[in-house]
């Protein structure tokens, strides 16, 4: 297997474990900025052992991706619990539209018009997955939640940036910045019980630490757009996990979303993968990752 087909099965089980977050975070009764304080330390403990050594150069690409990351989860918390869960998971996934827009300026990777066609499919197909939950709440809930998809679009980017470098690193430091903003909250409050404390370790462990060593393994191979298309995955699975383990099942609209999304990644990942060779072909010294 190529180095690139890794690189997208390494994204694909990434969005896999991402999507577990929302049946672990039904196991636990406790503030969402403790969980998410815990969780983030928790993740940045296991990326360090992954690590080894890790490599912090402190460049401005490895610092600007560990802030984007700490941003993503600190506004993508509080928007959930102030907007529908819908609103927040959408507007969180319109990041494509700005990896396509600002990544043909900041890594000049250009998207064509088959990203294009898989960016309007996907963001269709989760309208269509969340239809039911989407009610404008607050104002305020929104912004952030839209706020969060400029700031993982950003955290893509620059992970991507950093794909000779240590893009792992900015991830540990995200997540190290997560838990100082989010631990506090733990204090003053009664512990979880044992259950709550076996899905803490599940998040902190598998649904971010895994992931994201994932993750960063395969923004090395894959351009930015890739990673974050595939990232759509996530929202879809999620209601999977909840249907499996909790019994809540998805209405006829949702699977017909869900459907959407998942063959316009797999469509546009198809599609590139079919051209690639050709266009090697044509020119040898063509290595590099590009859209199609």
């Amino acid at each position: 297997m190529s180095e690139k087909r890794k690189a997208l099965v390494a994204l694909v089980a990434a969005a896999s474990l991402w999507s577990t977050g929302g049946v672990l975070i039904k196991w636990l009764d406790w503030h969402p900025m403790a969980i998410m304080g815990v969780r983030s330390a928790i993740a940045a403990a296991l990326l360090w052992i992954i690590a080894r050594r890790p490599r912090f150069n402190w460049s401005a690409a490895q610092i600007g991706g560990a802030v984007a990351y700490a941003a993503t989860v600190l506004l993508y918390v509080p928007a959930c619990k102030l907007t529908t869960a819908a609103n927040a998971i959408l507007l969180q996934y319109t990041a494509p539209v700005y990896v396509a827009l600002f990544g043909a300026w900041f890594l000049k990777e250009k998207p064509g018009w088959i990203d294009w066609v898989a960016i309007v499919v996907s963001l269709g197909g989760m309208v269509l997955f969340f239809r039911e939950g989407l009610a404008s709440q607050s104002l305020v809930g929104d912004l952030m939640a839209a706020a969060s998809g400029v700031t993982i679009a950003w955290m893509t980017l620059l992970l991507r940036k950093q794909k000779s470098a240590a893009p792992l690193e900015s991830v540990l430091l995200g997540n190290l910045l997560a838990a100082a903003a989010g631990i506090p909250f733990a204090f003053g409050r009664p512990a979880p019980n044992l259950q709550g404390w076996g899905a803490l370790i599940l998040l902190g462990v598998v649904q971010l630490g895994l992931s994201y060593a994932l993750y960063t393994y395969a923004i090395k191979q894959v351009t930015a757009l890739e990673a974050i298309l595939v990232s759509t995955l996530e929202p879809i699975l999620n209601p999977i996990w909840v249907l499996l383990l909790l019994g809540e099942r998805p209405a006829p609209l949702a699977l017909v979303g869900g459907a959407l999304v998942l063959t316009a990644v797999t469509v546009r990942g198809v599609w590139v993968a079919a051209r690639r060779p050709s266009r090697r072909q044509a020119d040898p010294s063509a290595t590099a990752p590009e859209s199609a």
